[in-house]
């Protein structure tokens, strides 16, 4: 569906995760672009706010998960005396589906319904056009144009404080030619081996580069980045749990290089046009990967899927996942380097 008429008010419903709301940042400002005129507000999750809550023109509601059946009725509360123009409900998960119950809107654009899972179709009334293996950010980009917005190249915007460049300046203490290493995803199976990073973070130095590593607060992230350290044999800057979201994304604007599983700052190193090496087993790259650098990826997703399914990505489902807690092992150090020397070249680094 295209709508006809210009929208004045305009909600968008994505509440997580970091990855996925970095891919919406570039639909919602391409939408500010076309319509400068409307109103926008964003629910979004508590922890994604934390990056986003200042993007200029656009009203952030939050959605606080934790608070379960609290959350909803906050939402209710809020919208009580609202009505938007078009809900852009872009997350299919169940917890989404059931906020957008209670956000009104003449007009609801969900998924197609290749892709409305969970009863996502029972929360909407208009749907996006279907797409053929569409990288997630396509798909995001597919809502800006069911409501009447251009193709687009993907921009992003999200702003940092001068207090948040300080911190960031002041944790790298003057180091340049940085290599971001940010090892863990969201799943422990998901990530590289520990002694296979050290290797890299080793090589990498060699090469002249600085080696930084980042991530959360939670007890895998820190034991993750401590294995490395205890494997590597250079001097390697522990930033793990030290860094809000706004710092780590002036971390990643310093870097030349970041290294990372898929994983939230993998996508927040896209926005600021720092190249990542990705490395996938589990998720088709070309759904998930890093959006500018999808050709810097490292995978062995293909040749699993092989494997479990007997049938390649083109015979499958797209976005058909494939499961084991060890396929990472597979993703070889050598494989890295050639991929690490690629880039290298490319950018002059």
């Amino acid at each position: 569906m295209v709508l006809t008429e210009q929208p004045n008010d305009i909600c968008i419903l994505r509440l997580s995760a970091i990855g996925d709301v970095c891919h919406a940042v570039s639909a919602v400002q391409a939408i500010q672009a076309h319509y400068p005129k409307a109103n926008i507000t964003w629910v979004i999750g508590k922890v994604e706010a934390m990056l986003l809550a200042d993007i200029p023109g656009v009203e952030f509601v939050i959605f606080d998960k934790k608070q379960g059946k609290k959350a909803y009725s906050a939402l209710r509360e809020q919208f009580a005396r609202r009505s938007f123009d078009v809900l852009l409900h872009m997350q299919v998960a169940l917890r989404a589906n059931i906020a957008a119950k209670c956000i009104p809107a003449k007009v609801k654009v969900g998924f197609d319904w290749h892709r409305a899972k969970e009863g996502h179709y029972l929360f909407t009334n208009k749907r996006i056009k279907a797409q053929k293996e569409a990288h997630v950010l396509e798909g995001f980009r597919a809502f800006a144009q069911a409501i009447g917005v251009p193709y687009y190249e993907p921009k992003w915007h999200i702003p940092t404080t001068t207090d948040d460049q300080y911190v960031a300046n002041k944790l790298l203490a003057g180091r340049d030619n940085i290599f971001v290493i940010s090892p863990a995803a969201s799943k422990a199976e998901r990530n590289w081996l520990a002694e296979r990073y050290a290797l890299i973070a080793d090589y990498a130095h060699q090469r002249g580069f600085e080696v930084v590593i980042t991530g959360g607060p939670t007890e895998m992230e820190l034991q993750l980045a401590q294995k490395i350290i205890d494997s590597v044999n250079c001097s390697v800057l522990n930033l793990v749990g030290k860094t809000s979201l706004k710092q780590l994304l002036c971390v990643l604007d310093k870097a030349k290089l970041v290294l990372a599983p898929d994983t939230g700052p993998a996508h927040m190193a896209v926005t600021v046009n720092t190249p990542v090496i990705g490395l996938y087993a589990h998720s088709n790259p070309a759904r998930t990967g890093p959006y500018l650098y999808q050709d810097y990826v490292v995978e062995v997703y293909h040749q699993h899927l092989v494997q479990q399914r007997r049938k390649n990505a083109e015979e499958l489902p797209w976005g058909t996942r494939v499961k084991g807690a060890n396929l990472m092992a597979d993703i070889s150090v050598d494989a890295v380097k050639t991929m690490f020397d690629h880039v290298c070249n490319e950018h002059n680094l």
